[in-house]
């Protein structure tokens, strides 16, 4: 008898549990329901448009005999792996994307170490670096294609003219190097980006430990190898996985400056190619969706970079 009435007993003692107030659910929905159109908005701009291109990706539709398509599974994503124009054009996406991530990333740390000294005329000068990534990209790669350039006008041959007193031989950059004239381009509107994330990494660095190791006898080399270079990798890593998401996705340089001649035609070109010239909408829509993967992919690497770059800095709080 003991026995079964004793749990009754301590149920009936303990406290009750918790339970939500009324209309509790109704407040969180009430608070919830001002982002309701934005999110509502989101998913038919974004979210409707890429599963229509998913959709159409698997048919052979060609829109200038609209009646003549037909479902066909993944061929189309087969062409866009095996189709040597567009394996080509993946290929220059790769080295467009590699030397333009890195050739930024150690411009702008020079620059960020520049910058992280204190001289007079500093905010000056970091508004002038800045600039050249707040220009409108088509704006920046007409400016390089026609003042900088030009075979005829162009500040690089005026300058070899200039040197050379006449002699020197007027190139064509864009004929001769077309693949470089697209990288330098991007490298001169993306090196203020990657030497803004730098430099923030640059200022949060501990004041006393770099003094520390100063009146330890480091040099500035040991400081900068052993102190600044680790502390910066997860900055280095952000500015690298940021840029080539969007480097991956870039146009306007490769159309304003070469129109994707000469072994410039990168991916998303390529789709534009296929959709706009071709008007082959399902082989545009499946390299579009490999390129939207491709970038999801590193955009995952990319968030999750931030969230431990957050995890730090809430740690040393």
């Amino acid at each position: 008898m003991t026995a079964t009435t004793a749990p009754a007993a301590v149920r009936a003692a303990s406290p009750p549990g918790p339970t939500a107030p009324p209309g509790s659910r109704l407040r969180a929905w009430a608070t919830r329901a001002p982002l309701l159109p934005a999110l509502i908005f989101l998913i038919v701009v974004t979210q409707l448009p890429f599963v229509a291109t998913v959709v159409i990706s698997f048919f052979n539709w060609n829109a200038l005999y609209p009646k003549a398509r037909h479902f066909t599974g993944f061929a189309n994503y087969s062409d866009v792996l095996t189709d040597p124009d567009l394996r080509k054009s993946v290929l220059t996406t790769v080295l467009l994307t590699v030397a333009v991530v890195l050739v930024s990333l150690v411009l702008g740390l020079v620059l960020a170490l520049l910058l992280d000294r204190r001289f007079k005329g500093r905010g000056f000068v970091r508004t002038l670096l800045i600039a050249p990534f707040l220009l409108v990209p088509v704006a920046a790669a007409l400016l390089w294609k026609h003042v900088l350039y030009n075979p005829e006008y162009g500040l690089f041959n005026g300058l070899l003219h200039w040197v050379g007193g006449g002699g020197a031989p007027q190139p064509d950059w864009v004929s001769n190097t077309p693949l470089l004239a697209v990288e330098a381009a991007l490298i001169w509107q993306w090196t203020p980006f990657m030497m803004l994330i730098l430099l923030a990494g640059l200022q949060s660095r501990s004041p006393e430990l770099i003094e520390a190791a100063r009146i330890d006898g480091a040099g500035s080399w040991q400081i900068f190898r052993h102190l600044t270079l680790p502390h910066l990798r997860r900055y280095l890593e952000l500015g690298a996985l940021l840029g080539s998401i969007y480097i991956v996705q870039n146009f306007d340089a490769v159309f304003t400056i070469t129109s994707g001649g000469l072994g410039t035609a990168n991916l998303p070109y390529t789709v534009y190619q296929a959709f706009y010239q071709a008007h082959e909408n399902g082989l545009a829509s499946a390299a579009g969706v490999l390129v939207v993967i491709g970038t999801i992919i590193i955009a995952t690497f990319a968030l999750r970079v931030v969230s431990s770059l957050f995890s730090e800095e809430a740690s040393r709080a």
